[in-house]
């Protein structure tokens, strides 16, 4: 009966044995074929024939299986970095035979757990960041791109008669999905396709001309743009030619006060030029991501007199002037008065955007007296103001309909005209944005909160295209 037994235990042994080998030939032969869905199969043999060589103590086949693990994670872009610590721990000497370990229990236990565990395939590239230059979509990877790393191709759907231009890229992103936005292309998103590859779609009614190339860590998808069927500016009955309207446009953002003047302190001691900086970063960041050429001027909790921020617009050749700013009353009514304004420069017609200016022109050390200041405003270009007011209802617009979308009691407070002493000199369309009363409990929360703080800059970016567009 004993030699019954050991003769059953032998057969089922072999057959185990030539089990393994078709399995391990299989692999072989789905590397050697080069299809990558092959390649995946191959990879998924060998991790198998690992599991199976921890359970059976073979020691060939743990190093066989470790090799064919390795040099097919290699191909697919997969972090095989633990199994190569674990090929390391293999002296070449024991190529036949790897001492057994003494503890068969633990051993056992190490391969339950390691079947038990689900297999994460991580990629090897990370994505850093996607922006356009001119025409230009730079994905900028942490690593240099490797050959057969970016797969492309197009699709047609007849039903929806869309194009649709595929990138599929060996990553992993850093941030969640998201839509990116270019004029002339209907929609472009990019999303984490599945653990191991990221895919950039862009997706059109009309075909596109694509070109893309490979430099170091990053990819360089250049899109030739057609030209568009409605004109991009507005007709003028002049002798001069007309400007087209489009992104090659320069905005300047000012943020308020800055160093020895904190502006306004208001709810909680939150102070005006900390948070007026946060929002023009926030848009400033929106507008260059749009395409625009965008500066500030301050970038850093720096005192800059009010006369040298338009004197810093004339010299950057800017198209508009944005300043912004936020309000403050006192304790007695800090509780009732909120809500969003926009100021263009002009002499006051009202006791309100007198005392606005007022507090906003405090940093003002000029020479000038006030009766000096009133002739000057006498004496403004009324193109300019009449631009500047249209500018300023283009912002106010854009705010409102961003935050009305996400919270309640927002407050229009209007589009006003003012003499700002910080719009003093512009010699372009310029604007002073009050984004809310600090002083009042709820808007001050909203004003710190950067959820709050993008919506409101995605309003004024909003509010700024839509100038262009219609001026």
């Amino acid at each position: 009966m004993f030699r019954w037994l050991i003769i059953f235990t032998v057969f089922i042994v072999s057959l185990s044995a030539l089990e393994n080998s078709e399995i391990l030939k299989r692999a072989d032969a789905y590397m050697k074929n080069g299809a990558k869905t092959n390649q995946f199969r191959a990879y998924n043999d060998y991790k198998n024939l690992y599991l199976r060589a921890l359970m059976q103590e073979d020691d060939k086949l743990i190093l066989r299986s470790l090799q064919g693990i390795i040099k097919s994670g290699k191909v697919l872009y997969i972090d095989v970095s633990n199994y190569e610590k674990k090929l390391l721990q293999i002296k070449p000497k024991q190529k036949k035979q790897i001492k057994k370990q003494k503890n068969k229990k633990s051993y056992l236990k190490k391969a339950k757990q390691t079947k038990k565990q689900k297999i994460r395939i991580q990629p090897s590239h990370k994505l850093q960041s996607i922006k356009w230059k001119s025409n230009k979509l730079v994905l900028k990877f942490d690593k240099k791109l490797l050959p057969k790393q970016v797969n492309y191709f197009t699709l047609y759907s007849p039903k929806t008669k869309k194009y649709r231009y595929v990138f599929d890229v060996h990553a992993s992103m850093l941030k969640k999905s998201q839509h990116l936005r270019k004029r002339g292309i209907d929609k472009i998103k990019l999303a984490q396709f599945n653990p191991r590859t990221i895919r950039l779609v862009l997706e059109n009614k009309k075909k596109l001309k694509i070109k893309f190339y490979k430099k170091s860590k990053e990819l360089v998808i250049n899109v030739k743009l057609k030209t568009f069927k409605k004109p991009l500016y507005t007709k003028i009955k002049t002798s001069t030619s007309p400007k087209r309207v489009d992104r090659n446009k320069v905005i300047v953002i000012d943020a308020g006060h800055g160093g020895k003047d904190p502006g306004a302190v208001g709810y909680r001691k939150y102070r005006e030029k900390v948070v007026v900086l946060q929002i023009a970063t926030e848009l400033k960041n929106i507008l260059k991501s749009r395409g625009y050429k965008v500066y500030m001027t301050r970038s850093r909790d720096k005192f800059i007199k009010l006369s040298r921020r338009t004197a810093y617009a004339n010299k950057k050749n800017a198209d508009i002037f944005i300043s912004i700013h936020a309000n403050a009353i006192g304790r007695k009514n800090a509780k009732k008065v909120h809500g969003v304004e926009c100021y263009f420069l002009s002499k006051s017609r009202s006791k309100r955007a007198s005392r606005v200016a007022a507090k906003e022109n405090s940093a003002d050390m000029s020479d000038m007296n006030r009766y000096g200041k009133n002739i000057f405003l006498n004496f403004l270009n009324h193109h300019k103001i009449l631009a500047s007011n249209k500018l300023a209802i283009d912002l106010q617009r854009g705010m409102l309909g961003s935050l009305n979308k996400h919270y309640k009691n927002v407050k229009d407070g209007g589009v006003r005209e003012g003499p700002f002493w910080v719009l003093v000199g512009a010699q372009m369309p310029a604007v002073l944005v009050e984004v809310g009363f600090i002083s009042h409990p709820m808007e001050a929360r909203r004003l710190v909160n950067r959820k709050y703080q993008n919506k409101l800059a995605r309003g004024l970016a909003s509010g700024v295209e839509r100038y262009f567009t219609n001026n």
